[in-house]
């Protein structure tokens, strides 16, 4: 695409294939705009907020990975494949994100991840810029002071992000009408003080609260500033700056009680939401797996407030939602009118294929094994079964309502037609090693998260790949979880333990956790992320973010498939810098992050 100042969207050389399309696949599908200048394109206020809602609208595609039915691997990759949490399956391995033989800075996922987080800095340059043309007719100075201000959260957002995947990145803090190839790179902790000052600086003009989901408010702000402190004063621990770093982690801790203490927010504790009435409800289990064929048995499931918090109609806060901070907005009405990314493919994504390895007592696409799964993400062995082993295992984030490890035979005259199938036989009772890890890589359990009991749009034609309910983006949960780790980073562990056992109560866990427990490695705080948080955060972020080896360590130990180990022969805590950057960057040198 052409890139000079009669285009409305503007950034610097190194991304010109970013506005045609996002990636191969052509994440998102942009055309010039090459009649008007930037100065005469805008004359009202509803045009900037334009600009804004494409913003909402990529994060929502981006955190969703909504672009196609079959999502965009790179999108599968930055929220957490080859990490601690995730994996492919037998069927996926060409899909790998472990197998270090074949990832260097040339690889496509590093330059994807980069740009998109420059294409939100971009538009949000360009909506400041509009925002202060002397033309544009306001209602009032509010109107046009949120504007600016959702303008420079996403703004710093994106400069967050690109913090603690890649570490320093060049500030790009104003819109770019000329191409340039002198960039130079801030440090990390320039870059997290640049979204720092930037959070700050608009607090006041946002709202706490909105009439509409979705919309930027001011604990998701306080959120993301408790979140930078605390991976500033990290980088500053790691550079040998400890004096200074705990003035980070009060500042973390001080924003986090902004948001969880501020009486705005609070965590579910009891039943709630569209079916808050429900006392049990039923899977069918249909023969050989066909919705019209008669129904074999059903699996009766007991909901929980943890459940309530993952069905439609339940997830924004004007829903009666206390601890909804952010959430991505979903509408199976927009996607039947034509906007086909209003959707949440989370059923076919992540979903497992029990109709493949299990196939001998389980098959279809049906309710009783999660929709129409393929599986291009797995859960680790650690994410489904170990952080739940032990004193851990009573939760209701491991219910069976919530993370559903029981499935019942539907292919007549198998062993266990009607009968709950046992996980060693669906697994294939097989005593040799790599047959074991490929069976275990493609089924495991149904998250409440990723599958539901009751799909829409069956009789519209919708397979059971998709959910329709909102998606949450920032969760007081993971506010709760981040003063923990601030806590326990300035040395208060039994702070940090109080902290994680407000999750552990609400879960109604049988065992809380004590200052003893909160390890010097994190993976206490790590590993309640892993419940909690499971198909929400994204892991890499938080990984990096943690700085050390924490996250090289824990791929290691975790990751599924052997290849990781052999071929993870270096340490990192950063994602390289895309090397098409590097060498598109000619009258500056743009240093590579260490160890590649």
């Amino acid at each position: 695409m052409k890139k000079n100042k009669y285009i409305i969207i503007g950034l610097f050389a190194l991304f010109l294939g970013l506005f045609g399309c996002e990636s191969d696949e052509e994440f998102l599908e942009e055309e010039a705009t090459t009649f008007y200048t930037v100065d005469n394109a805008f004359s009202t206020s509803d045009q900037v907020d334009q600009v804004l809602v494409s913003i909402y609208s990529h994060i929502r595609d981006l955190w969703n990975n909504s672009s196609s039915s079959n999502g965009t691997q790179w999108i599968y990759n930055w929220k957490g494949k080859g990490t601690d949490m995730y994996t492919v399956p037998v069927i996926r391995l060409s899909q790998t994100f472990s197998d270090y033989s074949s990832i260097d800075s040339d690889n496509s996922t590093f330059y994807n991840v980069y740009t998109t987080w420059y294409y939100v800095i971009a538009r949000a340059n360009t909506a400041i810029y509009a925002a202060e043309l002397d033309g544009i007719y306001w209602s009032d100075e509010d109107e046009k002071a949120y504007a600016l201000a959702q303008a420079r959260f996403f703004r710093a957002y994106a400069y967050k992000n690109l913090g603690e995947l890649f570490g320093g990145v060049p500030l790009v803090t104003e819109m770019e009408t000329e191409a340039r190839y002198d960039y130079t790179r801030s440090t990390r902790e320039e870059t997290y003080q640049y979204a720092i000052d930037e959070m700050e600086a608009v607090l006041d003009d946002l709202p706490e609260t909105t009439t509409s989901g979705g919309r930027i408010v001011r604990g998701a702000a306080q959120h993301n500033l408790a979140e930078l402190y605390l991976a500033l004063g990290t980088e500053i621990d790691e550079n040998g700056g400890t004096a200074s770093s705990s003035t980070c982690y009060e500042k973390s801790i001080a924003y986090a009680d902004d948001v969880i203490d501020g009486g705005v927010y609070s965590l579910m504790t009891s039943r709630f939401g569209s079916r808050a009435d429900e006392d049990t409800f039923s899977i069918n289990i249909y023969k050989g797996g066909d919705d019209t064929a008669d129904v074999v048995d059903t699996l009766q499931l007991t909901p929980n407030v943890y459940w309530d918090l993952f069905q439609d109609d339940n997830v924004n806060y004007q829903d009666g939602n206390s601890e909804c901070i952010w959430a991505a907005q979903v509408d199976y009405d927009a996607y039947v009118a034509g906007d086909t990314r209003a959707r949440l493919g989370y059923s076919r994504a992540f979903g497992p294929v029990f109709r493949d390895i299990a196939s001998a007592n389980i098959t279809g696409t049906c309710e009783n094994v999660g929709g129409r799964g393929v599986s291009y993400v797995a859960p680790t062995m650690y994410t489904r079964d170990y952080v739940y082993e032990g004193d851990y295992e009573g939760d209701l984030r491991n219910s069976e309502s919530v993370l559903r490890r029981r499935l019942k035979g539907n292919v007549e005259g198998a062993d266990y037609y009607g009968l709950v199938v046992p996980w060693d036989v669906m697994y294939g009772d097989s005593s040799d090693e790599d047959t074991y890890r490929n069976n275990t890589s493609e089924i495991y359990p149904i998250s409440c998260k990723i599958a539901t009991d009751s799909y829409v749009g069956l009789d519209e034609g919708e397979d059971r790949s998709n959910l329709f309910r909102d998606n949450y983006i920032v969760r007081l949960s993971e506010t709760i979880l981040l003063r923990a780790e601030a806590k326990q980073r300035k040395g208060d562990k039994s702070g940090a333990a109080d902290d994680i056992n407000l999750l552990r109560a609400r879960a109604q866990c049988d065992y809380m956790v004590t200052s003893a427990d909160m390890d010097d490695d994190f993976d206490m705080i790590l590993d309640e992320r892993a419940r909690e948080l499971v198909y929400e955060e994204a892991r890499w972020n938080t990984l990096l973010r943690m700085g050390g080896t924490i996250a090289v360590d824990r791929i290691r130990e975790y990751q599924h498939w052997t290849a990781t180990a052999s071929s993870l022969n270096f340490d990192y805590n950063l994602w390289p810098i895309p090397l098409t950057v590097i060498e598109s960057n000619t009258e500056a040198e743009i240093e590579q992050n260490p160890g590649w």
